[in-house]
């Protein structure tokens, strides 16, 4: 003899989606932290990252500015080394009241020379400074980037969570979510981690 299958009781149906309901809401209450904390962190990023802009802005000025002044000495200390001979070319073969003339003229344009010479090498090593500077800052501002980039995938992935209700989805945008903190906070922290193809692809 065959039972019919037992139709559910109108409670047992109310129950069901109480708990539905239940469940959805949870759901989107955490999504809505989730998101308000992720615009929270972004917003601190942010400001860090505008800051490191800036300076690396400024480093690259004061990176072409010293590397201008290095050329303007080396073209003073070529300029001074081609006096020097010329002048030397012309005190060979005179008497000897006037070589001691040149001789005199002569060590003011070496001494020149020496001193262009001293500059220069310092300026470069400026501007060396700067690059190494430069390259410091870009470097947390790739972290910045990506953080900025997960954080938006992120975000995406939660406002369809909250539409399709789904709470695999969920748990799918942790995974940018994650990704995308990790990468702010060593940009904040200054940590060592670059990784270099995302980097490559986004740059």
């Amino acid at each position: 003899m065959e039972t019919e299958p037992q139709q559910p009781s109108a409670a047992d149906a109310e129950s069901a989606a109480r708990a539905e309901d239940a469940r959805v809401k949870r759901l989107n209450t955490r999504v809505a932290i989730t998101v308000a904390l992720l615009a929270t962190f972004v917003g601190i990023c942010k400001v860090k990252d505008d800051n490191i802009v800036q300076a690396m802005q400024q480093a690259q000025a004061d990176r072409i500015d010293q590397w201008a002044f290095y050329q303007a000495r080396n073209i003073r200390q070529e300029v001074a080394d081609a006096t020097v001979t010329e002048l030397e070319l012309q005190s060979s073969g005179q008497s000897a009241a006037v070589q001691t003339r040149y001789a005199a003229v002569i060590a003011r344009y070496k001494a020149l020379v020496a001193d262009q010479a001293q500059k220069k090498a310092l300026v470069q090593q400026q501007a060396l400074n700067d690059e190494r500077m430069y390259d410091a800052l870009n470097y947390r501002d790739d972290q910045f980037d990506l953080s900025d980039a997960l954080t938006a995938i992120a975000i995406a992935l939660l406002a369809v969570t909250s539409l399709t209700e789904k709470e695999w989805l969920f748990r799918v945008a942790m995974v940018p979510t994650a990704l995308g903190v990790l990468m702010g906070v060593a940009g904040l922290a200054g940590w060592r981690l670059h990784p270099s193809m995302l980097t490559a692809l986004l740059s």
